[in-house]
């Protein structure tokens, strides 16, 4: 073992030692970095190595190359290599949620690790923090999230088992929120008697009434274009959404019931509604 000694002034430990009758060289660092007990340590553990017929550079390569493998396994790099084999299919709106989910919530706790050897325990109790927050459905979403993810792992064959599985019933229940004004369902004939004595803007009691009629989302329904409205004045109408406004980025189709047809002509007859591209445009900026 010696030090070698560069013209810029670098000091480098070296170990010469003979292998298959060949003379090899094995780095042990770099001074001061590595120091004296540390370099003598690592010789130590390659004359060991050669007692056995092991070649140390093949031992060291073979330790690189595993911790290698090993930092593309960890939680974090699968999740995201997940997350863009997802992009094809999920919004970008949804995917960028995902994403910061993730990144706030997951990845500091568990984003190092791994992915084999996390198991229940611990990432319940990176879902613990998040609950402690109050965000009770936060961590239930997250813990399906990780569910995915766990999944994509097992399927490409770099875990053998999904933890958020062993979670169900772990986790609080979010239960019915205090003070959510949801309508119950037989609260819902009233409520739609009531909006014909509406006295408010039209276009909102015609947009309630069609979210009633086709149980579109509320995002759907208010970023609804006319071009997205087929056949209206014949028999066979339908609202055709894109898949670049659909959460499961699919096309999806709604057909147009005749209760529908008569909502989407009196909108459309509204003064104005003829000059923009929206069926509900906002009335501000």
């Amino acid at each position: 073992m010696y030090l070698l000694v560069k013209p810029d002034g670098g000091r480098y430990w070296r170990l010469d030692y003979r292998f298959a009758g060949k003379r090899r060289t094995l780095a042990l660092g770099v001074y001061p970095i590595t120091t004296l007990s540390s370099a003598r340590t690592q010789r130590d553990e390659a004359r060991r190595l050669l007692a056995s017929d092991i070649d140390p550079n093949a031992t060291k390569k073979a330790r690189k190359r595993a911790a290698r493998i090993a930092r593309g396994t960890t939680f974090e790099s699968i999740a995201r290599e997940w997350m863009a084999n997802q992009r094809h299919r999920l919004a970008h709106r949804y995917s960028a949620l995902i994403r910061a989910r993730l990144e706030a919530d997951i990845f500091p706790q568990i984003g190092s690790r791994p992915i084999a050897e996390i198991n229940a325990p611990e990432l319940l109790d990176a879902l613990r923090k998040v609950e402690k927050r109050g965000v009770i459905e936060t961590a239930r979403r997250l813990r399906q999230i990780c569910g995915q993810v766990f999944r994509y792992a097992v399927a490409s064959g770099r875990a053998k088992h999904d933890p958020s599985v062993d979670l169900r019933g772990a986790l609080k229940s979010p239960g019915r929120p205090r003070g959510h004004n949801a309508m119950l369902l037989n609260d819902l004939p009233g409520f739609i008697r009531g909006l014909k004595t509406y006295d408010g803007d039209l276009r909102t009691r015609l947009a309630l009434q069609l979210m009633i009629l086709t149980f579109a989302r509320t995002t759907e329904l208010r970023a609804a274009r006319w071009s997205e409205i087929e056949n209206l004045d014949g028999n066979e109408a339908l609202w055709r959404i894109p898949a670049d406004r659909m959460k499961m980025r699919r096309e999806h189709i709604v057909p147009l019931a005749p209760q529908s047809v008569a909502v989407l002509r009196e909108l459309r007859g509204l003064p104005g509604s003829a000059a923009g591209p929206f069926l509900f445009p906002s009335p501000s900026r």
